[in-house]
């Protein structure tokens, strides 16, 4: 495969491109500013051999912010099923409550600047998507299956990796303990049925089984969902799966132990295999 080899370390200074007219390079890594907002980072990676059919993967980071990363590590699945890679940058700064989309008086709202991001990018290079691949690794696996919830419209597949806690299907409770109307997101509607249509997989590392400084302690969240992101990842893909039978849903669910993993990106992606379980849930076996 000839692909242009890229050095992308994290604190590496991107190279930003102002509007739609710059040129976009193909097997290359590109860092680009949101013409709406230029303060919005996005890093995009095309195919050599893309094209108007093309799926497109969005992979959001957890609080480490490595979203460069998160396309280094897929460029060469990537490849092989011709699929665009999207890896949204959430500053700390602007969105301190991404992982629940940005609630009123918590910065900006996530899950509508990300889709300001996939508008510009289907304007710019002229694809068909109407749906996503999502996947998300620890805060941004929070973040990716509460965009799905949000906005199931937009979602053909999701994979989360490693959540520290989950929004269950319950509609009694309030958001984002449950899906009932929460008056910090109060434009929010959420359409069970269309969650419940949404496959979805969860890996966690085999490691993962310890409570750290990063993961939600409340006795609360304790009790409902589990002490470790083992049992939460469990807990939540258990409870989709009734839900759905409930709604006569045959969706799809999955859960996979990452061996050799503990609660690392870097790692499950090295040792446990992270990205191939997850480029198989989402778009299958090649040959």
């Amino acid at each position: 495969m000839n692909l242009k080899q890229v050095d992308i370390k994290q604190d590496d200074p991107p190279i930003m491109y102002a509007n739609f007219q710059d040129t976009l390079i193909k097997g290359e890594i590109q860092c680009l500013r949101l013409s709406s907002d230029p303060e919005q980072v996005y890093f995009l990676y095309l195919p050599l051999n893309y094209n108007e059919d093309s799926a497109v993967f969005v992979s959001v980071h957890g609080i480490s912010r490595n979203a460069k990363h998160h396309v280094q590590r897929n460029i060469r699945r990537a490849e092989k099923r011709n699929v665009i890679i999207v890896a949204p940058l959430f500053s700390e700064q602007r969105f301190p409550d991404y992982q629940r989309l940005g609630r009123l008086g918590y910065g900006l709202r996530a899950d509508l600047k990300l889709l300001e991001i996939l508008d510009e990018i289907k304007a710019m290079i002229h694809i068909k998507a109407q749906r996503y691949y999502l996947f998300g690794y620890s805060g941004g696996g929070q973040f990716v299956h509460r965009f799905a919830m949000a906005h199931p419209d937009k979602v053909a597949k999701m994979a989360i990796g490693a959540a520290g806690w989950y929004t269950p299907p319950n509609e009694s409770r309030r958001f984002p303990h449950g899906l009932r109307t929460d008056s910090l997101l109060p434009d929010l509607k959420f359409d069970l049925q269309k969650i419940l249509k949404i496959p979805a997989c969860v890996v966690v590392g085999e490691l993962d089984n310890e409570a750290d400084e990063q993961l939600r302690q409340s006795a609360k969240v304790i009790q409902r969902q589990g002490e470790n992101r083992i049992e939460r990842g469990l807990n939540w893909i258990a409870n989709m799966q009734e839900k759905a039978l409930q709604y006569h849903q045959q969706t799809d669910y999955e859960f996979h132990l990452l061996q050799n993993a503990g609660h690392s990106y870097r790692q499950c992606m090295r040792d446990g295999k992270m990205g191939g379980i997850v480029f198989r849930f989402l778009f299958g076996r090649i040959g």
